[in-house]
């Protein structure tokens, strides 16, 4: 009831902002328009001594992740209040790019940092079809619109367009990482070709700024009766039923495979 009492100071409170899973561009999983309203509420809710960011994320989209880290950075700058990540088993590609949304990063001494590059992953099946005796008719009016399409042979210059936009984003990646922490990087080669740092070696590298868990770091940076307030996507009930039980299921395995990448 305290801070409903004029004139006096109510207890710090910390808005914590829970990024689970995959980066996605649809309801499966984090999402720039599903997570809106969430990073919305928590930099405006009251006055946050700081916005925590929960990070749990094998990456995924990188669009999604830049929408998303930018409107962290846009309402942080706005108000004027830091944001800390705090990251649990993983922080890697996309979900890197959105720990690098805050102004300081603390892992677990287990957790996996990095893997700053971009990958593009599909199935070719254009020898299973021909097997089946299942012909692909195909009909554009554009010389690129059919390009990679996966039930027809790899074309060379396809594969060079597809490397091209690859560079442009990992160059994109790259810029916003070293935008966000400067200085703080180690000078390794390795460091953005997609390699991963677990622990220690993360912050050796400067990824990542120590070794910390959320409410021990919080209650030091505002004292012990800081308290918090979570925050967190939303998953409709009605998203579980009819056919999106199919499109759920598809989502939930790549979401594995994303965290299976990393051991997870």
């Amino acid at each position: 009831m305290k801070r409903f009492i004029p004139f006096v100071k109510s207890d710090p409170f910390v808005a914590v902002i829970r990024l689970q899973g995959a980066i996605t561009n649809g309801a499966r999983g984090l999402d720039n328009p599903g997570l809106a309203p969430v990073i919305e509420k928590a930099f405006s809710r009251g006055k946050p001594a700081a916005v925590a960011l929960e990070i749990n994320c094998p990456g995924g989209s990188p669009v999604q992740s830049s929408l998303i880290a930018a409107r962290i950075r846009r309402l942080a700058d706005e108000k004027k209040i830091p944001v800390f990540a705090f990251v649990e088993d993983v922080a890697a590609s996309g979900g890197y790019w959105l720990a690098c949304a805050a102004d300081e990063i603390f892992i677990d001494a287990c957790s996996i940092t990095g893997s700053i590059g971009v990958i593009s992953a599909g199935f070719g099946a254009h020898e299973a079809i021909e097997k089946l005796g299942v012909q692909r008719r195909v009909h554009t009016s554009g010389t690129s619109k059919s390009m990679l399409d996966p039930f027809k042979p790899e074309k060379p210059a396809d594969i060079k367009k597809l490397t091209g936009w690859l560079e442009d984003l990992h160059a994109t990646f790259i810029d916003y990482v070293k935008s966000r922490r400067g200085t703080k990087l180690a000078d390794n080669p390795d460091l953005f070709t997609g390699e991963v740092f677990i622990g220690q070696k993360g912050i050796d590298q400067g990824l990542a700024d120590g070794i910390g868990h959320l409410a021990p770091v919080m209650k030091q940076r505002f004292g012990d009766k800081v308290k918090v307030r979570r925050y967190e996507q939303s998953r409709p009930l009605l998203a579980r039923f009819g056919a999106r039980i199919v499109d759920d299921a598809i989502g939930g395995a790549e979401e594995r495979a994303a965290f299976a990448r990393f051991g997870l």
